[in-house]
């Protein structure tokens, strides 16, 4: 096989539908709320973390700075700190996390072309069920 080309998936040494795998607590950093809105943001280039944060709109201090650390820790973001008075951090995707985010940019705007879709779906799902 090529470098170029993907491994199958049974050839692959992780398992993320195993409890004990580490690629499933990458996935859960990736695919959670606060780790795929900052990947994507961060798709569009290096932010510091104010930037970041009025980008994820939402996203708490404490919560934005634990999302930077586990996709910092998992290899996806790289965090930058100038030694200026006062400090500056950057924050940018690294190779890895900018395929991550390509990807995970593609479903995203999967799933906005088709709100028109879900939206019905879910007033004919509460007209069915009585509502929420």
């Amino acid at each position: 096989m090529t470098s170029t080309q993907e491994t199958p998936a049974e050839e692959l040494p992780f398992n993320v539908f195993a409890r004990a795998c580490p690629s499933r607590t990458t996935l859960e950093h990736v695919t959670g709320r606060w780790g795929g809105l900052t990947l994507g943001a961060l798709y569009e280039g290096s932010l510091r973390f104010n930037e970041l944060r009025r980008r994820v709109d939402g996203v708490s201090e404490k919560m934005l700075s634990q999302t930077l650390h586990a996709l910092e820790r998992d290899g996806l973001v790289h965090r930058e700190a100038q030694p200026t008075n006062p400090p500056r951090v950057d924050y940018e995707l690294t190779p890895l996390g900018r395929r991550v985010a390509e990807r995970l940019l593609s479903l995203i705007d999967l799933v906005e072309g088709h709100m028109d879709e879900v939206m019905t779906a879910r007033v004919r799902y509460d007209e069915t069920r009585g509502g929420r």
